[in-house]
């Protein structure tokens, strides 16, 4: 018998996600089991405190960029430029590779737990698709740097420096190729349950953006940030790249069963076709405001951009959950566990919910406060503040939009099928976003335009919630929204308790942490009070594994 390999130092990957034995021929080979619930809580603890390591970096990045460069016309041009990593982020890493590819990797573990080693399923796949996959990207990314001028003229005809924003469009476009690696190997890493290198994605690309800029920032200017976002993608890439490769030295070598000829799942075009077009027209709500935000004073695309980054913050931390458990649910599907399935989209959901809601709450209580505390200093001035603090506060009444979005994608594209009613769902929200902001620019400026944002997100979460259990896994849709309903009284009241508390303080960061308290407080008793999403028995379950010794048990 062969023994379990050691799992990786500082990795978390559960014991049971990959077989740990070779097969011999005509045995059989037990399915891929659940992970334990203290894995889970492990694996969830590890993302959340490196995401959460990862928005620090990304915040001093963008006091970095406040500080130097305010919220002018230099900064507009090269938030332009951003517009390729942000949409390559969406694209190749956050919705796109990800979502393809975590249910195809999925399978082949599942064809390899089964005892198909001859070939390996998981090399197999590797070896027909990652170098199609990097010729692809190499290429678009050429096209990119050649019609970089174009490109400007198409995103924000209104610049006054377009030479500036073409300037840093041809070094950020080089991460149309290092995410997409990126993206790949963090989708293998998910698949086979290993969560720490994925979580480091932020950390590696806000680390090399900030050392760029404080190396180069008085010389090169903005394009400093630029360059380092190209610098920051190749480090994703190999910190990724690096980890999928240590984890492929410990899988089986040696063929087993030869009577497992069962197929695995296509990676269909149609497929992939389906979850980049919904990514495309999600992110597209982003192109629309700086296209409409172009035209207005200097500095109203930094003003946005600015607010989008405070007001996601939630939302990433929401969805971290999402990206543990998603593996998890194709895992279910591939095995013909529905049940398994609805039950873990439905109370991620509702989690998913809680935590963008408690932080909206806190963020519209004390939106001025907040960016006088992160932004206010050097360049950026204390009308800048207002004006961003105003567009944050419309902003984030979409936060749970964008987290549903963010969460009920994984849900539709789970089981490694196409479907194209969330392309439909998506679209119809940019559509109300476009002919919102057309309407809105002109008389309330870029206020206006984060409205239009609000509204075209919740649209499409609205549409995509109601046809969640017939064009996906069958969740009762009617048990979601009816568990939503306390979580958004909760959201309601804790905003109101939030501004009383934080109104009698001057200091931002006193006023800050009073608000913020209060409104937590006000927030999680009315959860418990309600029983949110199980909130009692969820508690009471981890206090007693907090106090039984010995080993975990599985589900």
């Amino acid at each position: 018998m062969k023994p379990a390999p050691t799992p990786l130092p500082g990795d978390v990957r559960d014991p049971t996600s990959t077989p740990t034995e070779v097969t011999p021929p005509g045995a059989e080979t037990e399915p891929m089991s659940a992970p334990s619930g203290r894995f889970l809580a492990r694996a969830t603890l590890l993302t959340t405190a490196l995401s959460i390591a990862g928005a620090v970096l990304g915040l001093v990045r963008d006091q970095f960029l406040a500080h130097f460069f305010g919220a002018s016309g230099k900064t507009d041009a090269l938030l332009v430029a951003w517009t390729l990593p942000e949409l390559a982020g969406t694209l190749l890493n956050e919705d796109g590779t990800v979502i393809v590819l975590v249910p195809v990797f999925t399978v082949a573990l599942a064809r390899r737990a089964r005892g198909v080693l001859s070939p390996d399923p998981v090399r197999t796949l590797i070896a027909s698709s990652l170098p199609r996959l990097g010729l692809g990207l190499a290429a678009l990314a050429a096209v990119f740097v050649a019609g970089a001028p174009l490109l400007v003229s198409v995103l924000a005809p209104g610049l006054p420096d377009p030479s500036l924003a073409v300037d840093c469009t041809r070094m950020t476009a080089t991460c149309v190729l290092t995410f997409g690696l990126a993206g790949y190997c963090s989708a293998a890493l998910r698949a086979h349950r290993s969560y720490l290198a994925p979580a480091t994605i932020s950390l590696a690309s806000n680390s090399a953006v900030i050392a760029t800029m404080a190396v180069l920032g008085g010389r090169w200017g903005v394009r400093s940030a630029a360059l380092g976002v190209a610098l920051g993608g190749c480090a994703m890439a190999t910190v990724q790249a690096l980890a999928l490769r240590r984890t492929l030295a410990v899988g089986p070598r040696r063929p087993a069963s030869g009577n497992a000829a069962e197929g695995g799942r296509p990676l269909t075009f149609s497929l992939v076709a389906a979850v980049l077009l919904f990514s495309l027209c999600r992110h597209s709500q982003v192109l629309v405001e700086r296209y409409f935000a172009s035209a207005l004073p200097s500095g109203a695309i930094s003003h946005l951009t600015y607010a989008q980054k405070v007001g996601q913050y939630p939302m990433v931390l929401a969805l971290t959950l999402a990206v543990v458990t998603y593996p998890l649910v194709a895992q279910a599907i591939a095995q013909g566990d529905m049940r398994r399935a609805r039950e873990r989209i439905e109370r991620d959901l509702v989690l998913v919910s809680c935590i963008a809601l408690l932080g909206a709450a806190a963020i519209v209580a004390c939106a001025p406060q907040i960016v006088h505390l992160l932004f206010q200093r050097g360049a950026f001035t204390a009308k800048d503040t207002g004006a961003t603090a105003a567009i944050l506060r419309v902003y984030t009444v979409g936060l749970l939009g964008h987290t549903l979005v963010g969460a009920l994608l994984r849900s539709y594209f789970s089981a490694g099928r196409a479907t194209w009613y969330p392309v439909g769902a998506m679209a119809v929200g940019m559509a109300a976003t476009a002919g919102i902001d057309a309407w809105s620019a002109p008389h309330w400026g870029a206020c206006g335009i984060a409205a239009g944002n609000a509204a075209g997100i919740t649209l499409a979460a609205l549409i995509l919630l109601r046809g969640l259990g017939s064009h996906s896994v069958p969740v009762s849709v009617r048990h979601v929204v009816t568990q939503l309903a306390g979580p958004l009284a909760a959201a309601g009241c804790a905003t109101g308790a939030g501004f009383v508390c934080a109104r009698p303080f001057t200091a931002p960061l006193a006023s800050v942490a009073v608000g913020g308290a209060g409104t937590a407080a006000v927030f999680l008793l009315l959860c418990w009070v309600l029983d949110t999403a199980g909130a009692r028995s969820l508690i009471r379950s981890a206090a007693f594994r907090a106090r039984r010794p010995g080993p975990e048990s599985r589900p």
